[in-house]
């Protein structure tokens, strides 16, 4: 018991002290530049675009950042073509 009270609040500090996690740079990569491929009209294969899809989603769980977030998915939505529905 006397190791969760204290395990608890450790974990809290280290996770307020680590900031906000970032995605890793060669997925966010590969899907913004995907995505700005596929926006620029360019034909892009199906296996490119599942490999973005895949990159993007990665980078979707890798970050805790609300904007970087937001642009992810923008990108994945211009990848896949697809919006989630409301």
């Amino acid at each position: 018991m006397f190791a969760r009270n204290v395990a608890l609040p450790i974990l809290a500090a280290l996770s307020l002290a680590l900031g906000v996690l970032e995605a890793r740079p060669q997925d966010v990569g590969i899907c913004f530049a995907t995505a700005d491929r596929v926006a620029n009209g360019e034909k892009v294969p199906a296996e490119d675009k599942k490999a973005a899809h895949e990159a993007c989603q990665r980078a979707l769980a890798d970050t805790s950042s609300v904007v970087q977030k937001y642009q992810i998915q923008e990108a994945d939505f211009d990848i896949t073509g697809t919006r989630p529905k409301n």
